[in-house]
């Protein structure tokens, strides 16, 4: 997604968060209210990075295509051309998924 729509400022990432489950394990299907937020995305879009005091630009450790954790509700809702994403900060990401 090299051609993604929205560009990063700085530190920040869009992320496209995993379908919420639609049912539990044992096939109980569950409505929309009680879908747990999804913790765990796919990176489309980087920033340059972090600008430091004296002006010296600290790239970012994630890069596109990363699948990550993240809080539950971290990063900034977003649509692009109907679909959904979170714009967040690098630090709001938790690791990533091997």
């Amino acid at each position: 997604m090299a051609d993604f729509k929205i560009k990063p400022l700085g530190d920040r990432v869009i992320v496209k968060a995993k379908e919420a489950e639609e049912t539990t394990k044992g096939g109980i299907i569950l409505p929309d209210t009680a879908k747990e937020k999804p913790i765990e995305g796919t990176i489309v879009a980087v920033g340059e990075g972090k600008t430091t005091d004296d002006g010296k630009v600290v790239k970012l450790t994630l890069k596109v295509g990363d699948v990550v954790l993240y809080g539950k509700y971290s990063g900034t809702e977003i649509k692009v051309d109907g679909d959904e994403y979170l714009i967040m900060r690098e630090s709001d990401v938790y690791g990533i998924v091997k």
